[in-house]
């Protein structure tokens, strides 16, 4: 089936440099996707972008690239609910892939099982109105109310300015809770203000809220380097990260969010990505923990 990228769609970025900073043993990345391609994979009907195809052999190899041993695949949100082309990447992983789901209220036990044994872990509740239309907050609870019994969590997408509206929700999910991009901070704000205190607060309320310190290249105001061989890129986002890893190192998890959907002013470097890590978590225990101890607590919890 041919299709259309949305006009001005940024591509991946083809020539990733090696990181200056040697990945832990086993480190994971805990926030990448899928997109088709769409010959294989049709993008969803419903959709508010249309991607450039980045398949799950051009995932596998950039893992390679990085030094990474195993990945979390997030359900894209251009194919909707069919997440066919998600676990079709944890499938062909042998066993170095979990993934997040995106299901409706109406899934069946049965489908609900084949995406357990495909190696989903989770599901994804998206609130960015600009990428969709957020189902109903009770349809939400009964999805989380269905995956229960399975040990998965749920993983929410908002924005700062729509945290105080969702915090009741977030706090009333009866599973494990996942946000995704620490709640995409404003960096120009002061870390210590009221508006990052308050996801702060929602980390403190429960011990089961998790937090991927994801994203610089989209929160950035300073945005990337020069390239001069500079390789700390996006400092304006490391007081908010570091915070984060520092009063939760046991709740926080990292990811490249490759391919990097809906970036409008540039494609980050996924090597420059992995360099700002010991930047907010700059210890080897730091690392260790956020990279490789918590991801697998959380998607491998049976492995060896």
């Amino acid at each position: 089936m041919s299709f259309e990228k949305t006009p001005g769609w940024l591509d991946w970025y083809a020539g990733p440099s090696r990181p200056a900073f040697e990945l832990p043993a086993g480190a994971v990345d805990a926030h990448c996707h899928v997109f088709g391609p769409g010959a294989a994979f049709p993008y969803a009907p419903e959709r508010k972008y249309t991607p450039c195809d980045a398949s799950k052999e051009q995932l596998f190899a950039l893992r390679d690239h990085l030094g990474f041993t195993r990945n979390v695949v997030v359900q894209a949100t251009c194919h909707g609910a069919d997440n066919r082309a998600m676990v079709d990447a944890l499938r062909a992983s042998g066993g170095r892939a979990r993934g997040v789901a995106t299901v409706r209220p109406e899934v069946t036990d049965a489908e609900l099982r084949e995406l357990h044994e495909a190696g989903v872990r989770g599901v994804r509740f998206n609130f960015v109105k600009r990428l969709v239309d957020a189902a109903p907050p009770q349809d939400l609870l009964d999805v989380a109310e269905r995956i229960a019994p399975l040990g998965w969590h749920a993983v929410v997408y908002f924005e700062a300015a729509d945290l105080a509206e969702l915090r009741d929700f977030l706090l009333s999910i009866p599973v494990p809770v996942v946000v995704d991009h620490m709640g995409r901070p404003d960096v120009t704000r002061d870390p210590d203000g009221p508006g990052f205190r308050a996801f702060l607060d929602l980390m403190r309320a429960r011990d089961d809220i998790w937090c991927k310190v994801t994203c610089p290249e989209r929160l950035s105001v300073d945005g990337p380097p020069a390239l001069d061989g500079e390789r700390h890129a996006y400092r304006d986002v490391v007081p908010f990260a570091r915070r984060v890893v520092e009063e939760f190192p046991d709740r926080v998890l990292w990811g490249t969010d490759w391919p990097h959907p809906n970036l409008t002013d540039h494609m980050p470097d996924d090597g420059l990505l992995v360099d700002f890590v010991p930047h907010i978590a700059p210890t080897a225990e730091l690392q260790h923990k956020l990279l490789v101890a918590n991801p697998a607590r959380l998607y491998w919890p049976d492995a060896d």
